[in-house]
């Protein structure tokens, strides 16, 4: 009788061990990070007896000084905007020609669907840094081939990575990298609609065009919705294309996007109580835009579905 009334307890117990190992490893290196980081972003070092010729360095509490400073820093808001911008071109395109794909590859017109689904996911696979320098090379008229086309060609040698095309340069990275990607999710949902719905539209007279935007595109906007909140978060994280390819121009500096800022603030200028109240509020904004989008999404769904 007492080995069954304890049999129960063995059992219920049982998920939670399976969880300790997951537990220990957010805490270890996903919970406590972000904990040191916001106490670090509360304090700052405090130097006293320059008089003396040696000033003793401390570290003292900074209440919200820390962020007063990031929030009205000329460089940090300026990175921002250049983000905004930047986020205006990459997540409207990339989602546009991830669903173009996917509606591609889900028709049946289309041949060599296994093919031509791998080699427009493939360029996700390489790593970014990877990548950075590929479209670097390329975009360097000394060493590029297109260069060497359009000279022969006798046509103009745009230069891409200073000004203004130095934002579609940026933006065409993340676009080669990420539609893949975005393509792939957005295909998985349009399989797991069911073969019947197109058969009773095609009865209906519903043409390929017809049936794409009105039965295919409405059924996948939870994907839509998926895709575009990580979208969003890839923007705001941007930092693997500009730093790639600052050593390449002079138009990229140091702080050309927040992520840069931080890192620069932190192992650059040693300032890291800085870069840690920098970070927090990255992340706070990240967090409240996704999930603000979410919650937009959510209630313009329950509005359509209460229509």
């Amino acid at each position: 009788m007492t080995s069954a009334r304890r049999k129960p307890y063995g059992v219920k117990g049982a998920p939670y061990a399976f969880l300790i190992p997951a537990t220990a490893l957010f805490a270890l290196f996903f919970a406590l990070p972000i904990g040191y980081a916001v106490w670090l972003s509360f304090r700052k070092v405090h130097v006293s007896g320059l008089g003396l010729g040696k000033g003793a360095r401390e570290e003292v509490w900074a209440g919200l000084e820390n962020y007063t400073d990031a929030l009205t820093d000329s460089e940090l808001i300026h990175g921002a905007l250049r983000v905004l911008g930047y986020g205006c071109i990459v997540v409207p395109v990339m989602l546009g020609l991830a669903l173009l794909f996917a509606l591609m590859l889900d028709s049946d017109k289309v041949r060599f669907t296994s093919f031509t689904r791998l080699a427009i996911f493939l360029p996700y696979a390489i790593p970014g840094v990877v990548a950075a320098m590929l479209w670097g090379f390329l975009y360097l008229p000394d060493v590029s081939p297109f260069y060497f086309v359009l000279e022969k060609l006798g046509l103009p040698q745009p230069d891409l990575l200073d000004g203004g095309p130095l934002y579609l340069a940026l933006s065409n990275i993340a676009i080669w990298g990420g539609t893949g990607f975005n393509m792939i999710v957005i295909y998985t949902s349009l399989q797991a609609i069911p073969v019947e719905v197109y058969e009773a539209a095609k009865l209906d007279g519903a043409t390929p065009t017809q049936i794409a935007l009105r039965i295919k595109i409405p059924m996948v906007g939870p994907s839509l919705v998926l895709t575009f909140f990580f979208s969003i978060i890839a923007t705001l994280q941007v930092y693997n294309e500009p730093t790639t390819l600052k050593p390449l121009t002079n138009s990229v500096s140091t702080t050309w996007s927040p992520l840069m800022k931080v890192y620069r603030d932190a192992f650059g200028t040693n300032d890291i109580y800085a870069a840690a109240a920098q970070a927090v509020i990255i992340a706070l904004a990240t967090l409240l835009l996704s999930f603000g989008f979410l919650r937009a999404a959510n209630r313009r769904q329950k509005q359509e579905a209460a229509r």
